[in-house]
């Protein structure tokens, strides 16, 4: 998959400022076939690559559930042996559509060898395009937008049935429509393997960012009713999960609705995902300062479960850029926000996303904002060069600064966020951190790895005899050694959950 993901591979680290693709699938999904009664010679395989977000990650998950559970389909990670191709695409970046087609392009000769390949485009790209992608690339079968993924199965057979009628002028079937939320109403129920799992609270945005084209492909915010979030939790807990990370564009301004009538706000959320039994570590994803209110600062000295860790999307330093993308809030507001969760959790450690090069950024504008990475030391951060997206207000903005320019403030810029992660990991060494252990170090069997609040990877010798015991409980480790920027070594102190 190409994911953007906070937590680098757990057995390797590296600074996460680029997308990286390499076609995969979440282990969550490697267990769907096998609880489908479908005659094993008969059985399809799936393949499915992925692109962007945690919202991405998770949406593929359950593209394979859907397959899994109506049609027995099982997961593959080889191309070449894969009966159904599904394409799930971000339009994050600029250029992300001809991406999208040059990729289809290699598929296309997949599918000219075998006719019967089933080739389907999902995700926000499919959204934006819609029917388009099937003018341009009449080979896919199936377009299909982020809220209309649990059609699939209907989508696939409406493919074979009109291969059947008319072979040579098949028409694909497309649904990119917005159905409110009720995608999670016909999803199975949810298969995990691993004591991590991503949950959607809610989909779309209401911002409207001047340089975002999010609210274009994945609509305006719906939060999911509290009873189904809990739901989906329980379900996980009871399944081995110990953390959880909560997931939405805009995941801190939920509203779901009781069934009362009553609205659930985000804080309250962070309390009752607290109390299901088996959730010992909360995460979420991906917030907006607009939102960031004092109940959920407060949740911070309430609940020991909230890690640590907090993404908080500032995307500039500049009060002047933060009004042309129209984020509707200040550096001051943003630096107050830190200041008072400091206060409460003096260890909490701070990412945040950059746009470098915004249309009409000047070098003080450049400046304040390197200045603020400076002066709240952010742990890590995602930062690139402003990329126009059709349709977006920010699109139409005279832009003077060249390619060349955004390219050395970048450089500069993620030469200060490097040598803080660099600094933040160093000093670890000498103290004490919590870990969930997750699995035995592939490259070093000897050593168990698991992830700390603030996101490193942390790698500790232990007694073969009592692996069991470890796996899936969260530890506490003394650092002894730096190993790279998002990795240490230590060792074993106790068990604590």
């Amino acid at each position: 998959m190409s994911v953007t993901v906070f937590n680098p591979r757990i057995d390797d680290a590296a600074v996460a400022n680029t997308i990286a693709s390499t076609p995969t699938v979440t282990a969550l999904n490697e267990a769907s076939s096998a609880q489908s009664p479908v005659n094993k010679a008969a059985t399809k395989k799936v393949f499915v690559t992925t692109q962007g977000c945690q919202m991405n990650v998770y949406d593929s998950g359950k593209m394979l559930d859907v397959l899994g559970d109506s049609h027995g389909m099982e997961v593959t990670h080889d191309i070449d042996e894969a009966d159904v191709l599904l394409m799930n695409t971000c339009s994050i970046r600029e250029k992300a559509q001809e991406k999208v087609f040059s990729e289809l392009g290699r598929w296309r000769k997949l599918k000219e060898k075998r006719p019967d390949l089933v080739i389907g485009v999902g995700g926000c790209v499919a959204s934006q395009e819609g029917d388009n992608i099937q003018k341009r690339a009449p080979y896919v079968d199936m377009v299909f937008g982020p809220q209309t993924l649990h059609r699939l199965p209907e989508l696939y057979d409406q493919s074979n049935e009109q291969r059947e009628i008319a072979p040579k002028n098949r028409i694909g079937t497309i649904d990119v429509s917005f159905p409110s939320i009720e995608k999670f109403d016909f999803l199975p129920e949810p298969r995990v393997e691993g004591y991590k799992a991503f949950v959607s609270i809610m989909e779309g945005c209401s911002k409207y960012c001047s340089f975002c084209v999010v609210p274009y492909t994945r609509g305006e915010e719906l939060s999911r009713p509290l009873d189904d979030v809990l739901a989906e939790i329980d379900s996980l807990a009871e399944q081995g999960v110990r953390e959880i990370n909560l997931l939405g564009q805009n995941v801190n301004g939920y509203r779901g609705e009781k069934d009362d009538g009553s609205i659930c706000r985000f804080a309250e959320l962070l309390h009752y995902v607290s109390h299901v039994d088996g959730v010992e570590r909360i995460r979420y994803t991906t917030s907006h300062p607009l939102e960031f209110t004092d109940d959920i600062i407060d949740a911070y000295a309430q609940l020991p479960e909230l890690v640590s860790h907090l993404h908080l999307p500032v995307q500039s330093g500049s009060n002047a850029i933060l009004a042309a993308m129209k984020r509707n809030h200040t550096i001051d507001v943003y630096i107050n926000q830190i200041n008072k969760l400091k206060a409460i959790r003096p260890d909490i450690h701070l990412s945040s996303d950059f746009i470098i090069g915004f249309p009409g950024e000047t070098e003080q504008d450049f400046q304040d904002t390197l200045n603020l990475a400076k002066e709240l030391n952010f742990d890590h951060s995602y930062s690139f060069i402003y990329s126009k997206r059709p349709g977006t207000p920010a699109a139409e903005l005279p832009d003077d600064v060249s390619f060349k320019t955004k390219k050395e403030r970048l450089a500069e810029f993620q030469k200060v966020i490097i040598d803080s992660t660099l600094a933040k990991t160093h000093e670890m060494v000498g103290t004490t951190t919590r870990v969930l252990v997750e699995q035995v170090a592939n490259r070093h069997p000897d050593y168990l790895i698991g992830t700390a609040d603030n996101t490193r990877t942390v790698m500790f010798p232990y007694d073969v005899d009592k692996m069991d015991e470890l796996l899936g409980k969260i530890v506490s480790v003394r650092v002894t050694d730096f190993v790279s920027p998002h990795m240490v070594k230590g060792e074993l102190i106790e068990m604590l959950a």
